[in-house]
């Protein structure tokens, strides 16, 4: 994907850089399967924490590419499993979604020594923005 325009990488900043529920859908056999998440976005790119054996995981292992839906957008993007949350790598993001996610993050549902606690990183492809009547496509 080339890179977004300023215009648009401020929009979706403001829009999503935080915790924000959108959309994401994978497919598996020919059929869709979508569901809510909780997502960060940042530089062309949604963080998300997951389950390494839930069914989305599995579906994007056969299939990378997703679809994702959020306020007034939707794109295409490729998940990617950057693997085990507390990793060294992965340190960079996890700090960063540790404070957006902090309302909820350490109310019992995420597994923070479990290494299939994982973060999903769904970069976008291509997509459509719309704001205070004028349509970005990239």
């Amino acid at each position: 994907m080339r890179k977004l325009s300023e215009e648009v990488e401020k929009i979706m900043t403001e829009r999503f850089g935080k915790d924000t529920i959108i959309a994401l859908a994978t497919v598996e056999n020919e059929m869709p399967f979508v569901r809510y998440v909780n997502a960060y976005y940042e530089n062309s790119a949604f963080y998300i924490i997951t389950y390494a054996l839930s069914d989305k995981m599995r579906q994007m292992e056969s299939n990378s590419a997703v679809a994702i839906a959020g306020e007034w957008f939707t794109a295409h993007g490729k998940g990617i499993n950057l693997g085990y949350f507390g990793k060294e790598e992965n340190y960079w993001i996890a700090e960063k979604l540790k404070n957006v996610f902090c309302e909820w993050i350490d109310n019992g549902h995420n597994d923070f020594d479990d290494e299939n606690t994982i973060i999903l990183c769904v970069e976008l492809t291509d997509g459509l923005l719309l704001s205070h009547g004028t349509r970005y496509e990239f």
